[in-house]
């Protein structure tokens, strides 16, 4: 930590995390501006948010194991050249097809950077100061995640919406540089698995996957347009659930060598936690679509004020989030997990009062601020579990399905809360038809809080202690944490 490779590699790690945290919080403030300016209905909305979404969840776990093989610096360079890449595309789209193209390809990028930015700290530090390195790069880059929304809201105000995509250019050429200059080369030398099975590349559950999640998305955000018993709805659906079963046979058939090996599910703590995720951030990624579309269009805020209006749920989970996980490991998981989403749900029907010339002091602050708390009770709680759920040797395929789960939830929300509500079309631009859609919208998201919490009550346990070792250990790796979902 005290020598210049290690300050260069901690800032390349934190720019490239800056970068892509940019984005996932203000994405949803542009899409107001974004829909006028390109003429978007609620479908391109969706895609836009969407896009990004599934290939990213469909190709982190590929892109990790990547880095392992190819060189972990090479296959974070190129992840950060491809998302600076498809950001500039982003922003030049003249059409939603355009934009929607342009945020699959950002998808792809983030695949291969998102894994890289932690292996090349856990790779890159010596054992002693990896705890130190990696708690750094998770501080500074909530800082940079907290400022998101303003400087993004400000992006937008007073440029365009299209700067919230340019200005990765310039935190990508600082990773480049900084990585070139400081971040060590490193991979998995041997090229095997813990337990000595030989690595291959699991391209084939990678794309079953990305169909699966495709077709599925595709038939829920065509529905309201076309009908459900359309062809083209029930094809798609049809192509996404056949994939989705394929998936299954090909990971059981390649046992631990696959992507998502498939003994992880015979422990019933991991299976529950992970229902719990999707249930969880399905109701966040509802949230907060349906929130920054409506703060504009029918409450009359800038982007800025929108950008600004969840920064409270920001600074309670960089603020909280330690503290709730040494919560956890004194009383166990059960009671946060169960708490949590209960007053997080308390906070979306507060919130369902909003209207028009609402002030946010009075009316959004509350509901906000007590939806962050019981955001912030579950989400170091919930990581833990599910790492402590399994054996080590799968902590990392783990944490990554996890965070993949986290990015499904958010996925099949903004794909399927636009049917349920009925709103489709230019519908998001009229004031009546918006609000009975988000008000709709948010009572859906505090149910799945709400079943997520009795799930947890139900079914959530204490994950057993680890048996101490026979012989001292000198020296045990920290272990990494998941990428923060979302």
């Amino acid at each position: 930590m005290g020598t210049g490779a290690g300050r260069g590699t901690l800032l390349a790690a934190i720019l490239a995390s800056g970068m892509v945290f940019l984005d996932s919080t203000v994405v949803n403030v542009a899409l107001p501006r974004l829909g006028a300016d390109l003429g978007a209905t609620v479908a391109g909305l969706q895609w836009t948010i969407n896009g990004y979404l599934l290939t990213l969840a469909a190709f982190v776990l590929l892109g990790g194991a990547l880095g392992d093989r190819f060189g972990r610096r090479r296959v974070f360079l190129l992840g950060v050249v491809w998302f600076a890449a498809a950001s500039v595309l982003c922003g030049l789209a003249q059409d939603t097809g355009w934009l929607v193209a342009a945020r699959f390809l950002q998808g792809a990028g983030g695949a291969l950077l998102t894994p890289g930015s932690l292996a090349v700290l856990q790779a890159s530090f010596h054992p002693d100061d990896r705890g130190r390195a990696i708690g750094a790069w998770s501080g500074l880059s909530g800082v940079a995640t907290a400022l998101g929304p303003f400087l993004g809201g400000w992006l937008i105000d007073a440029l365009s919406w299209r700067w919230i995509f340019f200005i990765n250019v310039p935190f990508a050429v600082g990773v480049i540089l900084a990585a070139l200059r400081w971040v060590p080369e490193s991979r998995d030398e041997d090229g095997t698995r813990a337990g000595g099975t030989s690595r291959r590349f699991d391209v084939a559950g990678a794309l079953l996957g990305a169909l699966g999640l495709a077709g599925i998305t595709y038939a829920l955000i065509d529905a309201p347009a076309r009908g459900l018993g359309s062809l083209p709805v029930l094809a798609a659906a049809l192509v996404g659930v056949l994939a989705a079963v394929a998936f299954v046979l090909v990971e059981r058939r390649r046992g631990e060598t696959a992507m998502l090996p498939l003994g992880l599910f015979t422990s019933r703590l991991f299976s529950v936690l992970n229902m719990f995720t999707v249930a969880v951030y399905a109701a966040l990624g509802g949230f907060t679509f349906f929130l920054a579309v409506y703060l504009q269009n029918v409450v009359g805020w800038s982007a800025l004020e929108t950008g600004l209006a969840t920064v409270p749920l920001t600074v309670l989970l960089l603020v909280g989030s330690a503290r709730a996980g040494a919560l956890a490991t004194r009383i166990g998981p059960r009671l946060p997990l169960t708490v949590g989403p209960v007053l997080a749900a308390a906070g979306l029907l507060l919130l369902r009062r909003v209207d028009r010339g609402a002030s946010y002091w009075a009316d959004v602050l509350p509901g906000v601020t007590l939806f962050g708390i019981g955001l912030t009770l579950v989400v170091a709680p919930l990581t833990a579990s599910v790492l402590a759920a399994v054996a080590d040797r799968f902590a990392g395929v783990a944490s990554g399905f996890n965070n993949a789960a986290s990015r499904v939830g958010n996925l099949l929300a903004v794909a399927a809360l636009p049917l349920l509500v009925g709103l489709s079309g230019g519908g998001y631009e009229q004031r009546d038809e918006l609000t009975a859609a988000y008000r709709g919208a948010l009572a859906w998201c505090a149910g799945l809080l709400l079943a997520g919490a009795l799930t947890a009550g139900l079914f959530v346990r204490r994950p057993p202690r680890p048996a101490p070792p026979s012989q001292p250990c000198p020296s045990l790796p920290a272990s990494t944490p998941p990428d923060a979902p979302g």
